[in-house]
């Protein structure tokens, strides 16, 4: 919460409620998003999301999520605190811009460094591939921000997909291909192999490992995301380490980035390596 915000709530909330207003939110779009809401601010907090839409212009729409990430599509449920009565928003980040529900499809506005960092990373001509591809917005980013060949994505979510479509067009590309259903029913139809494997589920992307090792080429690059404790970093790498030894690969491991927090010491993090 911006520190102006609080100053400006010093009239309708006791110091006590000053002190539990929460600090996380995500901003998708114009859509503001608190993650945790204390339920002691519950009969304040339409007060509390006026004074941010009367206070943030480019905000139009105040929500907080009544239910974290769930279900197959690791979706959260939103309720609107304040403003118009939508969900459905366009975010900008690294000259792109993606159509997407807050609400029905996964999206995290603070992995934008992070596809920014892989985009830099893709060389010319490459082929990438994009598992659990939702709203396209890893893809966009590497086709309109590199030189790539062609990049092909994957997602499950038929809603996510349906937005993935839309933003091709709001977008302008010619070298995206998106496959809507089940990797493990899509990949083996895609006959040929990538120069790089994007892996941006946000949970138990590691049952995917030998299907994504399969479709890499010798020396190709695998970007293998993970939510780990810190002391537990050294997980990434072994599952990796051990799902090359399994399809008798082997692999350089180049970099662990941290891309996010969500918790007491535990983060999202990527493991780049080059499979051998």
């Amino acid at each position: 919460m911006p520190r102006h915000l609080k100053e400006l709530l010093k009239k309708d909330l006791t110091k006590k409620e000053l002190e539990m207003m929460p600090t996380s939110f995500d901003l998708v779009g114009d859509i503001l998003i608190f993650a945790d809401f204390p339920k002691e601010l519950i009969k304040k907090e339409k007060k509390i999301a006026k004074k941010v839409l009367d206070n943030l212009p480019q905000v139009k729409v105040v929500c907080k999520k009544a239910k974290q990430y769930s279900g197959t599509f690791r979706t959260p449920k939103l309720k609107i605190l304040a403003g118009q009565k939508r969900k459905e928003t366009t975010h900008t980040e690294n000259n792109i811009r993606v159509l997407l529900d807050a609400e029905k499809v996964y999206f995290s506005p603070r992995l934008g460094h992070e596809r920014e960092r892989i985009s830099k990373r893709v060389k010319k001509d490459e082929s990438v591939l994009v598992m659990f591809s939702g709203c396209a917005v890893y893809p966009i980013n590497i086709a309109k921000n590199t030189k790539a060949k062609e990049i092909i994505g994957i997602e499950i979510n038929p809603i996510a997909h349906k937005y993935g479509l839309k933003n091709l067009t709001l977008n302008k590309t010619k070298n995206i291909s998106l496959y809507k259903g089940d990797v493990n029913d899509i990949l083996p139809k895609i006959r040929k192999k990538f120069d790089r494997v994007l892996m941006p589920l946000p949970k138990s992307a590691e049952e995917y490992l030998d299907i994504a090792l399969k479709k890499l080429k010798k020396g190709g690059m695998l970007h293998f995301y993970d939510f780990l404790h810190e002391n537990e970093f050294k997980d990434a790498e072994k599952k990796v380490k051990s799902a090359c030894k399994k399809n008798k690969r082997s692999c350089r491991i180049i970099s662990l980035v941290r891309c996010g927090q969500f918790g007491p010491a535990k983060f999202r993090v990527c493991l780049d390596a080059q499979i051998k």
